[in-house]
């Protein structure tokens, strides 16, 4: 057997193109909302944006520029190590699956320490009432 050939390098086809992960972003996700990554916006949210707090869960909200929701998860340093704070934006982002957002909105949610404590139920309620209190609060300042 020739060493040459053995050796030699077979041409592999790309796996992906540059232009893929940028095309896939424009469609809606399956899971009903698209990640809110823009630091900018993140800023517009915090300093425009209704909020509301719901046990260990606090929601901000502003009207977004697309039909579709946007949402950002935030689990800062106090809700514990990476380990922990990457389990509670998990459960967030499966809570915002359980739960019909109205679209046309960015949402940021916020956890806090009890956010990995609690029922996986427990979130969802938070969750659902915390932008039930935004959608009233809403509704009573264009009145």
């Amino acid at each position: 057997m020739d060493s040459e050939s053995a050796c030699a390098r077979v041409p592999v086809a790309p796996r992906s193109s540059a232009a893929g992960p940028r095309a896939a972003t424009n469609s809606l996700p399956r899971h009903g909302f698209t990640p809110l990554r823009s630091s900018s916006r993140f800023s517009t949210i915090y300093r425009t944006g209704s909020r509301s707090r719901k046990g260990g869960l606090q929601v901000l909200r502003a009207p977004g520029s697309e039909a579709h929701t946007k949402v950002g998860v935030v689990a800062g340093r106090k809700v514990g190590n990476a380990v922990h704070r990457n389990r509670a934006k998990r459960r967030m982002r499966e809570a915002v699956r359980r739960v019909e957002l109205p679209a046309g909105f960015d949402y940021i949610l916020v956890a806090s320490v009890s956010v990995n404590d609690a029922s996986f139920d427990s979130l969802v309620g938070w969750l659902a009432e915390a932008v039930e209190a935004i959608e009233m609060k809403t509704e009573r300042n264009q009145a």
